[in-house]
């Protein structure tokens, strides 16, 4: 929970929360070794003067070493020379050195931002967790997320989640809301479980396709089968071709295509990508069968640590917050925003799952039952901006629990409804 106390000490609470571990690169030590010890020879309560005289031998010595490049080898000038230091002539021969590998030593290289907040759109060498199985949308969304990265499909929403906390994966990318469907209210909820944090989103045009068996036509369909977003997406289209088939909910649109292909069921379809229909050796009977051509998903990013805030390009921040005294409260904290000029781009409310129910009692008119919230808001600025730090330190004061998801670079790709007609 990033705990917002004073306009200015926001940002470094935010990142002190959760810095990255820096380790500590120890240099390399040149030792100095003498074949007679120092307690031997001399025994710890000896002069101080013998103790100087050895310790001018080996830096004499160790200056030749460095100069016998330039010392014609013929000459005797090399390790003589060192035998008349203080006089002490019948130690030299003795010296065990280590050689020196390097004169100059090279110092680590300090971090940089780029060292602690890689690019979003970076995505070399790294593994991205996806909810589905290959030929989903969240596995194209990824793709555009982290070009050239190594995805990871997974079974299930949180198991996502885990696998990033887990170290199984860097990053997660999954879908949070649709222009058509709306939320995914199960991935609101498991932000507010996790501690993961939302380092960039990323928008995905969505276009369905109805898919079955190679040489099944339509009029022999009696179900479809497809993720419950996507059967919602296309409820008009289906009943315009004329189908009157069943609607069974799936985990995803990609595994639809896969359930029908690997159970060879001539009577069921999905709704999923083009290339999912490639994927699993299914025809496409119907194209483009979405209701709205505008079908957007918005997916956001996750990692275990945050990017840090920046104000040379535009940013979205998501925060979470709840309050004990009921809804009025909500046009206080809105008002934050309002007057500061910061739009909102989203806010979503979830029932408080560890006290759903708050008991009002009133003397005139009893005890009421009213369902307590969690907010969910997303608005246009980066918690660099003091503008953004001042709203948050006044939120705090009218809410019980305030935390903020990340602060993220925006989605600013143009997009076209057509470029994902292949569903990559």
């Amino acid at each position: 929970m990033h705990t917002l106390s004073h306009p200015y000490s926001n940002v470094l609470n935010f990142f002190n929360h959760s810095r990255p571990s820096v380790y500590r690169v120890g240099s390399t030590r040149i030792s100095i070794k003498c074949c007679q010890g120092f307690e031997s020879v001399y025994g710890f309560g000896s002069a101080r003067s013998n103790w100087q005289s050895d310790c001018a031998i080996l830096t004499s010595k160790v200056d030749s070493l460095k100069d016998s490049d330039v010392v014609n080898e013929n000459s005797n000038g090399g390790a003589d020379h060192v035998a008349a230091v203080n006089g002490h002539t019948s130690a030299v021969s003795n010296l065990n050195l280590v050689p020196i590998e390097s004169k100059k030593q090279i110092q680590p290289k300090p971090l940089s931002i780029s060292d602690l907040s890689p690019a979003p759109i970076h995505g070399s060498q790294l593994r991205v967790a996806y909810q589905g199985v290959p030929g989903a949308y969240s596995e194209a969304a990824a793709g555009k997320a982290y070009p050239d990265s190594q995805v990871i499909p997974c079974d299930q929403f949180e198991v996502a989640f885990q696998a990033v906390e887990l170290w199984i994966a860097d990053r997660a990318v999954l879908p949070v809301e649709n222009s058509l469907g709306g939320s995914i209210h199960r991935n609101y909820d498991l932000l507010l479980r996790h501690r993961l944090h939302i380092v960039g989103e990323v928008q995905l045009p969505v276009h369905h396709c109805l898919l079955a068996l190679p040489d099944v036509r339509k009029e022999y369909l009696t179900r479809v089968i497809s993720h419950p977003q996507a059967l919602a997406q296309c409820e008009n289209t289906l009943t315009k071709l004329g189908l009157n088939v069943a609607r069974e909910a799936v985990d995803d649109t990609a595994g639809a295509a896969e359930f029908v292909a690997t159970n060879n069921l001539r009577d069921t379809a999905a709704i999923a990508s083009a290339r999912a229909a490639e994927l699993y050796g299914l025809q496409v009977i119907a194209d483009g069968i979405q209701d709205d051509p505008n079908n957007v998903t918005r997916f956001v990013m996750l990692a275990r640590e945050p990017v840090i805030p920046r104000t040379d390009r535009p940013f979205k921040t998501s925060i979470v917050f709840a309050h004990d005294k009921g809804t009025s409260v909500l046009f206080k904290v809105l008002s934050a925003f309002a007057f500061r000029n910061i739009s909102l781009t989203k806010i979503e409310s979830r029932p408080h799952r560890n006290r759903p129910i708050r008991l009002v009692d009133d003397e005139s008119e009893g005890t009421a039952k009213h369902f307590e919230y969690m907010f969910y808001v997303d608005f246009e600025a980066s918690m660099a901006q003091v503008k953004a730090q001042n709203a948050l330190a006044e939120v705090q004061e009218f809410t019980s629990f305030l935390r903020v998801l990340g602060s993220y670079p925006m989605d600013m790709t143009p997009w076209n409804p057509s470029s994902s007609r292949r569903g990559d």
